[in-house]
């Protein structure tokens, strides 16, 4: 099974998935935790680009990077673990490509960008996508204290129009499970397992 997360930056995705991750292993279901871009060798140097505020990149440079990292992620990781049976959750996948680079930087057409996607995902669709919703303003706040990378850097009009592509998602895609980003982590957790519990392999 496929699981991931998705949303703006102080929505709670991390701390959602560790928590997740505790309780699988506990009903001792094997699970693998990859970050986007990262989780490979070649994605994690990839990673260290796309994030540096010192580089400047090009918007279409930036999706077929991000693009090359989870193609590489998907083919290493990804893929022989879901062979294995494994439960596989990863933080952002290419929703986050539609919304960021789509939406955001507005880079190419948004259908483009999901032929690249089906591409570089070499074809694998999550089987359910948790979606956590926070404001611009709320997501600044929570991020406040902390350095600021490339992406982070780029506007509040830039994050509306990411926030919008997430939205836009949202109500097109069945899998997609919208959260509510400012529940306590308590709350948000017992949402989401109420939605996933029924779905689990093994339970």
């Amino acid at each position: 099974m496929l699981i991931t997360f998705e949303g703006i930056d102080g929505s709670g995705k991390s701390t959602q998935i560790q928590i997740l991750k505790d309780k699988l292993e506990a009903l001792s279901i094997e699970v693998s935790v990859f970050r986007e871009p990262g989780g490979t060798d070649l994605s994690e140097m990839v990673r260290g680009m796309l994030l540096n505020p010192e580089i400047e990149i090009d918007s279409v440079t930036e999706l077929l990077l991000f693009s090359s990292a989870r193609s590489q992620l998907v083919a290493e990781k990804v893929i022989p673990r879901l062979k294995e049976n494994q439960v596989v959750i990863l933080d952002r996948f290419y929703d986050s490509t539609v919304a960021y680079q789509g939406y955001g930087r507005e880079s190419v057409p948004i259908q483009d960008i999901k032929e690249i996607n089906h591409i570089a995902a070499h074809g694998l669709i999550p089987d359910i996508t948790f979606y956590i919703r926070l404001s611009q303003q709320e997501s600044a706040r929570r991020t406040l204290h902390l350095q600021k990378d490339r992406m982070e850097r780029a506007g509040d009009s830039f994050f509306n129009r990411v926030i919008e592509g997430f939205e836009a998602l949202a109500e097109s895609e069945s899998r997609i499970y919208p959260m509510d980003g400012t529940l306590t982590s308590e709350q948000l957790h017992d949402q989401i397992w109420g939605v996933l519990e029924p779905v689990l392999p093994g339970t």
